[in-house]
């Protein structure tokens, strides 16, 4: 059941370049949205399952699809398990963190207009 998901598991495969991604098979791709809403989800304090966010805005998507590709490279790649420091895949590249995990996409700025209660989030999120 799809219905349940911001974004279909299609336009993960739509959107990266990265060719483990686009061979995961969509229930997994699936769980990784599930990650990627859950992490939008605590940035911002809603699941954006309101009206007002239906069709979902750009930003918020983009958000979210950098989160789901994040997350099914991190689910999905053994390379990550070994220690590898970088990953050349065609002209995209991606690089480990020092701990040996793969680094998240930032996407804060992205989100930063959707948070609820904005005013009070930032004084928790950044030092005065």
């Amino acid at each position: 059941d799809l219905m349940n998901i911001l974004i279909p598991p299609a336009d993960i495969i739509h959107y990266s370049v990265i060719e483990a991604v686009n061979n995961r098979p969509q229930e997994l791709l699936r769980q990784d949205i599930l990650e990627a809403e859950a992490e939008a989800e605590q940035i911002t304090g809603h699941r954006f399952t309101d009206e007002k966010y239906d069709p979902l805005p750009e930003k918020a998507r983009l958000a979210l699809l950098q989160l789901a590709q994040y997350f099914a490279l991190k689910n999905g790649d053994e390379s990550l398990l070994k220690g590898y420091k970088s990953e050349k895949l065609g002209d995209y590249s991606y690089t480990l963190s020092r701990s040996g995990g793969l680094v998240k996409p930032d996407v804060y700025k992205l989100l930063e207009e959707f948070i609820l209660d904005y005013e009070s989030v930032r004084f928790k999120v950044r030092p005065l």
